[in-house]
């Protein structure tokens, strides 16, 4: 097993990760081209890069979909997953990153930290991925090394320190400066392959060793060696220098920058020595920790001689070997043909085929081993976020969160012909993502489509037509809705039914509350003296959080509500669950009435980017939206808004914004909380 230690200390399971438009996919493309992995450049305006195959990739010239990719560097195989930067598709970066051990974010050097790349660096912060950073388009108009770094510290209260520096910006820029080595680095042709070292340029010498000082300085804070031999004035070996910063990297102390033009081919070797320098390998990760199926707690280490343990954080539908489950391995090994244990939902399942991907490309292999990021065919049940593992040592991983969906649409196959297809098409793309809802109107019967966004949407509407030939008639985007009570209130909920033989008996007092916005529904046992027997407490329990799910103004979910239960009654022969269940369903309809119920709206947080000329149009436009204005910012020759906006108002945003500014504005959104609509809109929306 010697030699699986070996690779174990030489993977890197990394993720890319940023705001839309900074450049991830044209820095992977430079990636794979520079490792060998591929023979030519893809560009995402020519629609042929490699991350980015699906056909709405393409078209749009954004990433939807995660994709992974391996490739080899000095020795290392680097597995690599290239994320989406739009906020409709932040499910893929949430899965990527809970399996990941690094990653790179990548910025605009012209915008410095976005909107979304906040979103992304609170999500690796979630799971303490570490990560380095590359402030790519050294060459834009309005590029700024120092204030993206800067914006490191003010927006993601993140510690950076640099690296590298820019020879020049803009149209000047030519490379960087190494400041481990102390060395210029240019890039003589055009596609960047012949690297040049020089002596750096007189003008940056002094920038130079100031920032040198901040970094030795930074390393002396965690290594007591570095720090006297700092104090002594001794010159620090290049080796020690680097393995503190790996240490400090993995331990998430301050975060490496580096810089570049990926478009221009300047920058990307390093940032890909890097990736092997001072990410994790699998081997300076802790154990992933679990609970047995009994609720103890326990431990897998990056060991193909530990049990086997994995999580699925993907499913996809491909229409040549049917339904792929992505999973990485924790420890231990598996082989293909052989069956593996869902403990998540107690079933087995046999893995027939074992591949390591390449964006939509495959490779078979016999077996994978702990480190690996890899698919498997032939698992039907496992779904996202399901533990994988030996059923002689089962363990249960914490699975993954996602976010509620925040609007909806109604569609309708265009002939009855196509229901079934329609029908089966839906279940597919929900298997693929969990961010992803379908549902059925009680009322009209129609069918619901619940996301994350109109984009979103709008992309499974696009799959259904083309991947599943399925036609549909889709209706307007609907606002989810929901309702809260806004005041206390005591209720009484008695069922009692008395027939020929035994009755029903249930009886509670329940006093409802509200809750603080985002905290759900909350439900309490107080009661004492046994007024309710322990045995139809969880009943009781039942019965609230099922009724809330219909409000009373407009039948919407009842959120942020906390029910406390204190007192009741029983019969020794007629009581039942049942009965304790129906009783308090009474007891919440009586809580609603009384409680001055009140309409909720999802509330979107909106960054508007605007030349100055446009931004009084802007602004008239966000306030006939009722939206609240939070502040103005100038981010180079740009100014920004932010603000908070009712999505029920924001429904063809883009199009909207476009005409206000001859289509030189760009705006990115993101679900921030529910808040109460006020009453005349309310009146409008439940059609009063």
């Amino acid at each position: 097993m010697a030699e699986r230690t070996l690779l174990l200390d030489k993977l890197r399971n990394i993720g890319i990760m940023a705001h839309i438009d900074a450049g991830k996919t044209t820095t992977t493309e430079r990636i794979l081209f520079y490792s060998g992995k591929k023979h030519a450049i893809g560009n995402v305006d020519e629609g042929n890069t490699t991350t980015d195959w699906m056909v709405q990739e393409k078209e749009r010239g954004i990433t939807i979909t995660s994709a992974s990719i391996s490739f080899d560097w000095e020795g290392y195989r680097v597995n690599l997953i290239d994320t989406p930067g739009h906020v409709d598709f932040t499910v893929e970066v949430e899965r990527a990153l809970r399996v990941l051990d690094g990653a790179v974010a990548v910025f605009d050097a012209a915008a410095g930290v976005e909107p979304q790349s906040e979103t992304v660096w609170r999500q690796a912060n979630k799971y303490d991925v570490p990560r380095i950073a590359f402030m790519n388009k050294m060459d834009k108009m309005g590029a700024d090394f120092d204030m993206s770094v800067k914006s490191m510290v003010d927006k993601l209260g993140a510690n950076p320190i640099a690296l590298q520096y820019p020879i020049g910006v803009e149209n000047e820029f030519e490379g960087v400066i190494d400041l481990i080595r102390m060395k210029a680095v240019k890039w003589d042709d055009d596609l960047g392959l012949e690297i040049k070292y020089a002596e750096i340029p007189d003008s940056l010498s002094e920038k130079a060793e100031e920032l040198k000082d901040e970094l030795i300085t930074q390393l002396a804070n965690i290594d007591d060696e570095i720090l006297q031999m700092y104090l002594d004035g001794e010159e620090i070996p290049m080796d020690k220098v680097k393995s503190v910063i790996r240490k400090g990297t993995i331990e998430s102390k301050f975060v490496p920058v580096f810089c570049g033009s990926a478009f221009k081919n300047k920058g990307v070797q390093p940032l890909i020595d890097a990736i092997v320098d001072y990410l994790p390998s699998p081997l300076d990760m802790p154990p992933i920790k679990g609970k047995t199926v009994d609720g103890d707690k326990v431990e897998r280490h990056s060991s193909p001689n530990d049990p086997f343990c994995a999580l699925a954080f993907k499913i996809m539908s491909d229409p040549y070997v049917g339904k792929l489950t992505y999973f990485r391995v924790y420890s231990g090994k598996l082989n293909k043909g052989s069956y593996v244990y869902n403990s998540s939902r107690n079933i087995k399942e046999r893995v027939s085929r074992l591949m390591f991907m390449f964006a939509d490309k495959r490779q078979d292999v016999d077996y994978v081993a702990a480190g690996d990021i890899v698919a498997g065919i032939g698992m039907r049940s496992t779904t996202t976020g399901d533990t994988l593992s030996s059923e002689d040592n089962p363990v249960i991983l914490e699975s993954i969160e996602f976010p509620e969906p925040v609007i909806s649409i109604a569609v309708e196959p265009e002939t009855r012909n196509e229901e079934s297809k329609l029908d089966a098409a839906l279940t597919r793309l929900m298997d693929e993502d969990p961010t992803f809802r379908v549902s059925t109107d009680k009322e009209s019967g129609e069918t619901i489509l619940s996301g994350m966004g109109e984009l979103h949407l709008e992309i499974i509407i696009d799959r259904l037509k083309r991947e599943f030939n399925v036609q549909t008639r889709v209706g307007q985007p609907q606002v989810a809705y929901r309702e809260t009570i806004t005041v206390p209130v005591d209720t009484e909920g008695k069922y009692i039914r008395q027939s020929g033989g035994r009755g029903q008996y249930g009886h509670v007092r329940i006093r409802f509350e509200p809750l603080e916005r985002g905290k759900g529904i909350v439900f309490e046992n107080k009661v004492v003296g046994g007024s309710v027997p322990k045995e139809y407490i969880s009943a009781v329990g039942a019965g609230v959080k099922e009724a809330l799910m219909i409000g009373m103004l407009g039948g919407y979910p009842v959120v942020d509500v906390k029910a406390t239960l204190y007192d009741g009654s029983y019969h020794e022969v007629d009581s039942s669950e049942m009965a304790f269940k129906i009783a308090a369903s009474m007891a919440v309809k009586e809580a609603l009435s009384k409680g001055k119920s009140r309409l909720m709206e999802p509330i979107m947080e909106i960054e508007i980017t605007t030349p100055e000329e446009y931004m009084g149009d802007v602004v008239a436009d966000l306030n006939s939206k009722r939206a609240q204005i939070l502040g103005f910012d100038t981010r180079g020759n740009a100014r920004v808004i932010k603000a908070y906006a009712p999505l029920g108002r924001l429904f063809g945003y883009a199009t909207i914004l476009r005409s206000l500014s001859q289509g030189r504005s760009i705006y990115m959104m993101k679900f921030s909380h529910y808040a109460e609509v006020p009453q005349d809109f309310a009146d409008k929306v439940l059609n009063r």
